[in-house]
């Protein structure tokens, strides 16, 4: 089960929420600015697709070829999960990974910022002359952090995980690996190393998020 995100307030609470689609937003944009390190759509589906696997990596829903379903264990603890759940379960029969990809995309940075925003990692910086706010990290150590992670979880001295294998590959999988492997140590693991030691539904799930991902920005550079 991924844990709950801790008590928002000092800077000393901010430890990391736990949550794969969190620490995925951080790497995905800058740690003092904000400023998005992909194209929109990229990080939308990267997102969707970490929100999919945080719910996968708690036994709430299962995936297939060509579907995703709901499972018996404990509902998320946060809102956001609950709700993406609660969408899962209501759908009146299964629908692949990527229509969710699809679906989740659009709004998925905002809700992911707004959970992180709840948990005193983001806040809503205003623009001039009318134009949309950005959201900014309130710590840029604590947002550089996930990068960190990433890397070490390709660190050929520890042992793969679930959670840090996922965010690695997931990194990768939407752009973001350059990024991660600036940082990891001399020798590390590669990307798809971290996905080939993942449970097939997850490798999918990857797998899935790649294809949307550069189909997106080949119609992006059209």
């Amino acid at each position: 089960m991924i844990p709950g995100a801790p008590a928002a307030g000092t800077k000393a609470d901010l430890r990391g929420t736990g949550r794969l689609a969190d620490e995925l937003y951080l790497i995905a944009h800058h740690d003092r600015t904000g400023r998005a390190r992909l194209q929109p759509r990229a990080t939308g589906l990267g997102l969707a697709s970490a929100l999919l696997a945080e719910l996968a990596i708690a036994d709430r829903i299962t995936i297939g070829e060509g579907w995703v379903g709901t499972s018996a264990g404990n509902d998320p603890a946060d809102a956001l999960g609950r709700r993406l759940l609660d969408q899962v379960a209501a759908e009146p029969e299964p629908h692949g990974v990527a229509d969710w990809l699809a679906a989740l995309a659009a709004a998925a940075a905002e809700d992911v910022a707004g959970r992180l925003s709840d948990a005193g990692y983001l806040e809503r910086r205003p623009a001039a002359w009318g134009r949309s706010g950005r959201w900014v990290p309130t710590d840029s150590s604590c947002a550089f952090t996930p990068v960190i992670r990433a890397a070490g979880a390709l660190r050929p001295s520890r042992p793969l995980t679930v959670p840090g294998a996922t965010l690695a590959a997931l990194a990768d999988a939407c752009g973001l690996g350059p990024l991660v492997m600036r940082h990891a140590a001399d020798g590390a693991r590669s990307p798809e190393d971290a996905a080939a030691f993942l449970p097939p539904a997850l490798q999918y799930l990857i797998a899935q998020t790649r294809a949307a991902v550069d189909a997106a920005l080949l119609a992006h550079r059209r």
